[in-house]
């Protein structure tokens, strides 16, 4: 390990166990690096009734049956896996000290995949994946065809209600009584899409006997009938962490970080939904990936330039293979495991 024997000290330490800390954990410990994830539960991805856009994974996959597999991989890795909460995090002669419900954890880096919360409207509402869906990306091929509404007053819910369109044909705005602020350029495009803008709040709502959503009723008496839609209120960014820490933050309330992760920080990355971009599984993979290589670019012992054989000598004999005998126990293990597997299949 990093800091003598310690059960504590980890080269990587990422907080939050969504696609892209996971990804990120399993890039930094398969290339040898003693990694933690510090993990709450929860998040956008464990939501998830089926899993669409991720190839190789089939749609009757769920978030949680996806995540579950993820962290199984991991620590079969030799990642280690905490179910907790951290608080806080401090840096101090070159490390971070991150408080994970009461205990010290320490690591040379931290990833930040702490992701956002979408914000929810006011009920009655359908279930999460059964008429209520917040990535349009992942799930608008669901309702070709189909009935849909969009919730909001602002310019995203207009442009996502005319984006709907490239679907299907019935698709209603609804402001649920709040007033549109929208700007006069949308306001402009919006009358000349086909969508009608409902602006009376919805007082009740009907589901089928598969749970889905089948209507709302709305205040003036009527019932319109809807397959799902879109809920269009902002999002609030878990970026507590990152604003102590220091790093640079966006206006949207993202964290700023280059294309490999890294924030204004030294030391702290930040990957997923916690960054601007889509917020899509496959890309906060590949987001977690780079983070992952990035940071093994950093830590890694080998090559020892120039400037340090001068200064250190030559690497000797003794000093080699670099990645801790728990990792490498683990590795052995690994691969005795899944030559056992081949043999018996």
């Amino acid at each position: 390990m990093t800091d003598s024997d310690r059960p504590d000290a980890y080269d990587v330490a990422v907080v939050g166990g969504g696609p892209a800390g996971l990804t990120a954990a399993l890039y930094a410990t398969r290339l040898g690096h003693d990694t933690v994830i510090v993990n709450r539960g929860g998040g956008r991805a464990a939501m998830m009734q089926e899993t669409h856009n991720v190839i190789g994974i089939t749609e009757d996959v769920s978030g949680v049956e996806f995540l579950q597999t993820a962290q199984e991989q991991v620590q079969a890795y030799g990642a280690t896996y905490r179910r907790g909460f951290v608080s806080d995090i401090a840096r101090e002669d070159g490390r971070f000290f991150l408080d994970a419900d009461g205990d010290v954890l320490t690591a040379e880096r931290v990833v930040l995949a702490t992701g956002f919360t979408d914000e929810k409207p006011d009920p009655p509402l359908p279930p999460t994946g059964r008429g209520l869906h917040y990535c349009l990306h992942c799930d608008a091929y669901m309702f070709v065809d189909e009935s849909v509404y969009v919730m909001g007053h602002d310019d995203s819910a207009a442009y996502v209600a005319m984006i709907m369109l490239n679907f299907t044909d019935e698709v209603d705005l609804l402001t649920r009584g709040d007033e549109p602020t929208w700007s006069d350029e949308t306001d402009r495009m919006l009358r000349a899409h086909p969508v009608d803008v409902i602006h009376e709040e919805i007082t009740g709502m009907n589901r089928g006997p598969d749970g889905w959503l089948e209507s709302f009723e709305f205040e003036d008496g009527t019932t319109r009938e809807y397959r799902g839609g879109f809920p269009m209120y902002g999002s609030d960014y878990n970026n507590e962490l990152a604003a102590a820490l220091g790093c640079d933050r966006n206006d949207d309330g993202t964290v700023v970080a280059d294309d490999h992760g890294r924030t204004s920080v030294d030391g702290v990355y930040a990957v997923g939904d916690l960054v601007q971009g889509h917020n899509q599984i496959p890309v906060a993979m590949g987001q977690g990936a780079k983070a992952g290589i990035a940071i093994h670019m950093e830590l890694r012992a080998f090559p020892r330039s120039v400037a340090e054989i001068e200064e250190r000598g030559p690497v000797d004999a003794d000093e080699v293979p670099a990645i801790s005998e728990s990792l490498r126990e683990t590795a052995r293990a690994f691969r005795e495991e899944t030559a056992e597997s081949a043999a018996n299949d």
